[in-house]
């Protein structure tokens, strides 16, 4: 009888462990360290993703054609919210009085391990008193095989966006940056 006992113990332990699931690891887009404010302001007033990326969990591209959802490691909130959450942190939060307003529609967000991340986006940019300006902008920045890695990749890539936006939003301009128009 207590040979059966501890049988049913050691049985219920291992079945217990083998239910158990690794912990999640959750990830952000937005930078560690706040933007100083360029004395401009741009409210992102929308984002739209591709609906394959725009989940809780990081999507990685396998192969040509594949795609795998990582059920370990989460976004801080759905892609959408992380992604205009970082972007209005980079172009320094809205600010009082006439804003220039910032549409983003991403076209992809691609996250290929050991290879790189990549961002491609049209964005329209509406200054008070202008005509609105469209513009592209497409970058890549290389990643190894780490989560950490990529993460980082994809921030450096809205970083740029960021740039791009906020070079176009400076009074007197009228055109795209070079290469994103």
């Amino acid at each position: 009888m207590h040979r059966l006992r501890n049988v049913c113990g050691a049985s219920l332990l291992i079945w217990v462990w083998g239910c158990s699931s690794a912990p999640n690891n959750y990830h952000t887009l937005v930078p560690s360290e706040p933007a100083r404010s360029g004395g401009q302001a741009i409210q992102v007033s929308r984002v739209s993703l591709p609906p394959q990326v725009d989940r809780p969990q990081l999507v990685v591209r396998q192969g040509s054609s594949g795609l795998a959802i990582l059920e370990t490691e989460w976004w801080g909130a759905n892609l959408v919210d992380e992604f205009q959450s970082a972007l209005q942190d980079l172009l320094g939060g809205p600010a009082a009085g006439p804003k220039t307003l910032v549409r983003v529609d991403v076209q992809r967000f691609d996250t290929v391990p050991g290879r790189y991340a990549a961002l491609q986006a049209v964005w329209r940019l509406k200054r008070p008193g202008e005509a609105e300006l469209t513009c592209r902008t497409g970058v890549q920045t290389a990643a190894d095989n780490s989560i950490a890695s990529l993460v980082n990749a994809h921030q450096a890539n809205l970083r740029q966006l960021a740039e791009a936006v906020r070079a176009t939003a400076r009074p007197g301009t009228t055109q795209c940056p070079p290469g994103q128009g």
